[in-house]
């Protein structure tokens, strides 16, 4: 472990009430991946036919959450889960309000690292991460990445090759991971391991032959492709028959509707994006397997989960490239990311269930106490793994750091979860990204997307989100409002704009471009 200096700034601590202790094992070491854009139905054990064969086999024998919930955007997510509190609550990428699950647990004798896309203030060295690898940004070419890369707080250059191979930015996560690792297990102390992949998220870039691999497989396109996996989901016990599939919106066209060149070209970016989930699986497994041969693995907890649902941003540019060509920069729309979200409506951004549903895989062999392969309704949240982790590494929750009074714990517990209990539930769970809210009370959920009216749906019975009970229970809309209202400003501190009454008509939304302007030249 890195030696912590004088000048480091005093940490003053506070147990948390949310905490369960732990079973008197030994403290486990820590793997936290986050994917980047991924939505709920893109890996294998959540519906797709993507290969993702190690996230599967930790699924198989490991626990899959049904019910978990990011907070549909990049930066907010990840303010979420490293601190335990919701986005503007700990002071948004500031972290003024907030400490990381670094902080927390360097303390109690864990050493510290985080690879991959940062995206919030400052670098993670300056919150407590021992050491760091990967890009500040928000988002990176991946074969020459940007200005932004960091090792250890110092700028690193992207170089042509790395560790005997051309340069691409999920391979080179793997990369320090595993080197990571190797560092931290020179000493006896546990370690925490956040892995940040900045992989599924545009430009849609990857390597010639793992493109290749998934040629054809999309050519059914959209629609067929919804049904398949959402068969998937039921024959798999992931989700119930009773939650039918979201129809296809009137801003994604039926893909019969397409020419023969527009089904070719809408094909081919899904091909690309499947590639980008197949490696970003694939350095999963070389983490795995690594973890195996050091002996770790036995005790390590992982968690897997996405940052928000699919991406709906028609951002391309270079359409007449191949996408393993670096000055490439594809993306791909909503019609493709209705199919990232099977079943749910709507995406990124937006706080219905399509935006805020994550996979979450749990694989720990020393601590898990349900059976292998289980699946759990009980809901969860990015605000949860910060408790969760202070249970499992016996640490203390921080009050002060330096100048930064540190907001009470927002998060409660997974343990009971993962021990094969029935965890009390948040009273409410509360959303907000920009113009688009949402609360989640028990069964019930009030959502509105862009200040449109509010909607309400019963999750329990509904939670595709297509039948709005708003003006069955005006009652409770009233009353579920209001609780959003409060949280957002004595919680969250919303100011303003960002607490502007929500209109009475539910606003349209279209997301499609026509970009065959760009194959004008062709490369």
């Amino acid at each position: 472990m890195l030696l912590i200096s004088a000048s480091v700034p005093v940490i003053s601590f506070l147990t948390s009430p949310h905490v369960l202790t732990a079973d008197p094992l030994q403290r486990p070491n820590i793997v936290l991946i986050m994917a980047d854009d991924l939505g709920f139905a893109d890996l294998g054990c959540y519906g797709s036919e993507i290969q993702t064969p190690y996230l599967d086999r930790l699924a198989a024998k490991g626990l899959r959450f049904s019910q978990f919930y990011n907070t549909a955007k990049c930066h907010s997510s990840r303010v979420s889960l490293l601190t335990g509190l919701y986005c503007d609550q700990a002071g948004s990428e500031r972290l003024s309000r907030g400490a990381t699950i670094a902080e927390a647990l360097a303390p109690a004798g864990y050493s510290t690292a985080m690879v991959g896309k940062w995206h919030l203030s400052q670098q993670p060295t300056d919150f407590g991460f021992q050491k760091y690898w990967g890009h500040l940004s928000g988002a990176t070419n991946f074969f020459t990445g940007d200005e932004t890369f960091r090792l250890n707080g110092e700028v690193w250059e992207v170089p042509a090759t790395l560790n005997g191979r051309p340069f691409y930015t999920t391979h080179a996560i793997g990369d320090y991971a595993i080197q990571f690792v190797d560092e931290m297990t020179k000493s006896e102390d546990p370690f925490l391991l956040y892995v940040a992949f900045n992989a599924p998220h545009y430009p849609l870039q990857a390597p010639e032959e793992a493109v290749k691999k998934y040629e054809g497989w999309y050519d059914k396109g959209w629609d067929q492709l919804r049904k398949e996996r959402h068969a998937r989901q039921i024959e798999s016990g992931l989700l119930p028959e009773k939650w039918k599939l979201s129809p296809r919106p009137e801003h994604v066209p039926a893909w019969d509707s397409l020419s023969v060149e527009e089904q070719e070209w809408e094909a081919n970016r899904m091909e690309v994006f499947a590639a980008m989930v197949d490696v970003l699986d694939q350095n999963v497994g070389r983490l795995v397997e690594h973890l195996k041969a050091e002996g770790e693995f036995e005790n390590t907890l992982f968690m897997f989960c996405s940052d928000n649902g699919a991406c709906p941003f028609e951002r391309t540019r270079g359409r007449n490239m191949k996408p393993w060509n670096p000055k490439s920069y594809w993306t791909y729309d909503a019609s493709w990311a209705h199919a990232g979200n099977t079943p749910f409506r709507l995406y990124k951004q937006n706080q219905h269930e399509g935006g805020i549903s994550s996979p979450l895989i749990v694989h720990w062999p020393a601590g898990l106490k349900t059976k292998s392969g289980s699946i759990t309704d009980q809901p969860g949240h990015l605000i949860d793994l910060m408790a969760t982790f202070i249970d499992v590494g016996k640490a203390d929750y921080p009050e002060q750091i330096g100048d930064r009074k540190i907001d009470s714990l927002q998060g409660k517990s997974l343990l009971p979860i993962l021990q094969g209990q029935q965890r009390e539930p948040h009273d409410e769970l509360y959303f907000h990204f920009a113009t688009d809210r949402a609360l989640r009370q028990g069964d019930w959920k009030l959502v509105s997307a862009k200040l449109g009216r509010w909607e309400l749906y019963n999750l329990k019975e509904d939670r595709t989100e297509l039948n709005d009970l708003s003006k069955v229970h005006p009652e409770r809309v009233e009353k579920m409002a209001a609780e959003w209202f409060r949280m957002a400003e004595e919680v969250d501190r919303l100011k303003g704009k960002q607490l502007t009454p929500v209109g009475n008509k539910i606003k349209s939304l279209d997301f499609r471009k026509d970009t065959s302007d760009q194959l004008k030249t062709r490369d």
